[in-house]
């Protein structure tokens, strides 16, 4: 049974947003964008928001003092203005930048852009003196291939303070409903600072009209108290709900039902809970929802966590022919220095992950709701599913979020199940699904697996391929059980378990030998090199001892060399100890191949029986069943 809660009553929230959720009356002008000189927090640096270009200058979050003969300037991640973007999926054809100044003497401000090409020019200028605004205007028409516009400021005479700086554009005639949904299980105290951080915006979070947070957890959010105090700053706009664990899609798709069912023209933003929010990208993400051309879904791109000046990548796709997502749509920059590389081509993306991402309500009513898929690949088969009906994604640059980096992630998990399971459903639902090709796909990296003694993580492939051929059966119950019962099945394979690099089962310190990776096999010779590495493997012709391998060498065709091996996790904060077992080796290995032969010969049957479920799959119907409703 579902268990619901509300901080405030339940009838009473929910009441006050069903009535906050309606169409609003447009300003004049539209804000898009505003000036900001420094980030959410000191872990992020100021660089990425304004740049001092010469002399001296300090930066505060909405103001920028500059010193006599300082320049700055906002040619920067956060500061600049993505002309292109605007240019081609809405229907602005002009944006205004205003600033208030305080100048003590002449002061200069210039609008400059720039190329697909990262060519700069400056587009028009300003002389200031004294207290009062200057604006400046560009006609976006001649950025459909890439480039931005930003500010800069030069104190000629004096010194010189900017502050209230906002783009704006031309306002539509209704500003749609928006509301935020986030996801949350378990990390009571990230998912209270993000909350947080939305409602400290003030001018942000008053563009909001609800904040959804749904709870799946046992360590619940509602008993910090920080959200306690941020639950009395939003009022009415705060819906608390608790439900059983559902994964990700459970916990997004529970605010796309909410949302959805309330008006059929809202914007809802999902996020992740333990990502460090910057409310600006919401407020950005949001205005160019309300400008596009059509409805749109809306991403914000993703900074790494730990390495906060790194873009993870400008958009992503997916090739459901290789089970490969997050590949790098075309003219993408990926892990980039975001102080030293910018992002200026357009780059049109196949889909936005939901650490954030806005969805129109149009959406949900044209092509249903996610799949409960429980983990990973749920927002990618619900952007291919949008862009099959008609919606493009558009992964918005300057409105990014900063996430836990996925190097920092061992890919040795239970949620490989979940990948690869769900990855052959998205492909069985918009791809040709070549039986032949997927098989030999599959059994070419269940092979690295075990040749390199992954014989768990090639154990958890094999489930996730097996469940997929029973069809749309196994998610009935949002998978829940299934995870329960692959956390307990990896535990009979020893090599998935993290040990502390002091305390390492069977090994002596001494025992170690650090041995790096040689020259990568060519392309053209992967398959003979495998079937090399595997016979040797069989054979026990493999190097003695045990070899300690950093994880960033940790191929397969250089782990497979040595009898044992002690390799780093990618957390860093431990290490897994492989060991050559040919007795599971042949178990498994017999396994594949019996699974391959039975999906080349069902593979069809069961696509088509996942093609006629989805209908269900998505319906209200279903997801209130899975609620409890």
């Amino acid at each position: 049974m579902n268990e619901s809660a509300s901080v405030a009553p339940v009838d009473g929230s929910t009441a006050a947003v069903r009535s906050a959720l309606t169409e609003h009356r447009a300003p004049d002008r539209l804000v898009v964008a505003r000036g900001l000189f420094t980030g959410p927090t000191t872990r992020v640096k100021d660089d990425l928001y304004a740049r001092i270009v010469k002399g001296r200058a300090h930066r505060e979050r909405y103001v920028v003092h500059l010193e006599k003969g300082a320049t700055v300037d906002t040619d920067t991640y956060f500061g600049r203005f993505a002309a292109s973007y605007y240019q081609r999926w809405t229907t602005v054809t002009e944006v205004t930048v205003a600033l208030h100044h305080e100048a003590d003497g002449r002061a200069v401000v210039a609008l400059r852009g720039s190329d697909s090409g990262g060519n700069s020019r400056i587009l028009s200028t300003t002389e200031i003196d004294g207290s009062g605004t200057a604006t400046l205007s560009a006609k976006l028409d001649a950025y459909l291939d890439g480039g931005s516009l930003w500010v800069e400021f030069t104190a000629v005479d004096g010194p010189l303070a900017v502050s209230e700086l906002e783009w704006t554009v031309a306002a539509p005639s209704v500003i749609r409903p928006a509301a935020i949904a986030i996801c949350t299980f378990n990390r009571a105290d990230d998912c209270a600072e993000t909350v947080a951080a939305i409602a400290n915006d003030s001018t942000m979070a008053s563009s909001i009209d609800a904040v959804y947070v749904v709870d799946q957890g046992s360590d619940h959010v509602s008993d910090r108290e920080k959200f306690t105090e941020v639950a009395e700053i939003l009022g009415d706009k705060l819906v608390y709900l608790r439900q059983p664990n559902l994964g990700g899609a459970g916990g997004f798709t529970r605010g796309m039902y909410e949302v959805s069912g309330i008006n059929e023209h809202a914007n809802l933003i999902l996020m992740d809970d333990d990502i460090l929010c910057e409310p600006e990208s919401i407020l950005r993400m949001n205005a160019f929802a309300n400008v596009t051309t059509e409805p749109t879904l809306v991403g914000a791109q993703m900074l790494y966590l730990m390495n906060p000046e790194h873009l993870h990548v400008s958009a992503e796709e997916a090739d459901l022919s290789k089970l490969k997502a997050g590949r790098w749509a075309a003219g993408s920059r990926h892990d980039i220095n975001l102080l030293k590389k910018k992002q200026h081509k357009r780059v049109d993306a196949g889909y936005n992950a939901w650490w954030s991402c806005l969805i129109p309500a149009e959406v949900v009513a044209q092509i249903g709701l996610p799949l409960p898929m429980f983990f990973q690949w749920d927002d990618i088969e619900y952007g291919i599913r949008a862009r099959a009906a008609g919606f493009v994604t558009v992964t918005l640059p300057n409105a990014g979020v900063w996430h836990a980096d996925f190097h920092w992630k061992d890919r040795d998990d239970w949620a490989k199940y979940f990948s690869i399971r769900n990855s052959l459903i998205a492909a069985a639902l918009h791809s040709d699904f070549d039986a032949k090709s997927l098989s030999k796909l599959m059994t070419r990296e269940i092979t690295q697996y075990l040749v390199s003694m992954q014989y768990g993580l090639a154990y958890t492939m094999i489930r996730g391929i097996e469940d997929f051929l029973e069809g749309p059966k196994v998610l009935e119950d949002g998978g829940q059980a299934v995870l329960a019962a692959i956390r307990e099945e990896r535990k009979r394979f020893p090599e998935t378990v993290k040990h502390p690099a002091t305390n390492i089962p069977g090994v002596r310190n001494s025992d170690l030998v650090t041995r790096h990776a040689g020259f990568e096999p060519d392309k053209s010779k992967i398959d003979l090199v495998l079937a090399k590495r595997a016979a040797y493997q069989w054979l026990g012709r493999t190097q003695h001892g045990v070899a300690s391998i950093p994880v960033a060498e940790a191929h397969w065709w250089h782990v497979s060399l040595f009898d044992a091996a002690v390799i780093t996790d990618a957390s860093q904060s431990g290490v897994r100890v492989r060991r050559r077992d040919k007795e599971t080796a042949r178990e498994l290995t017999a396994r594949t191949a019996k699974l391959m032969k039975r999906f080349r010969e069902d593979a069809a049957s069961t696509q088509r029986r996942y093609r006629d479920a989805l209908p269900q799959l998505t319906s209200r119907e279903n997801w209130a069943r899975l609620y409890g409703q």
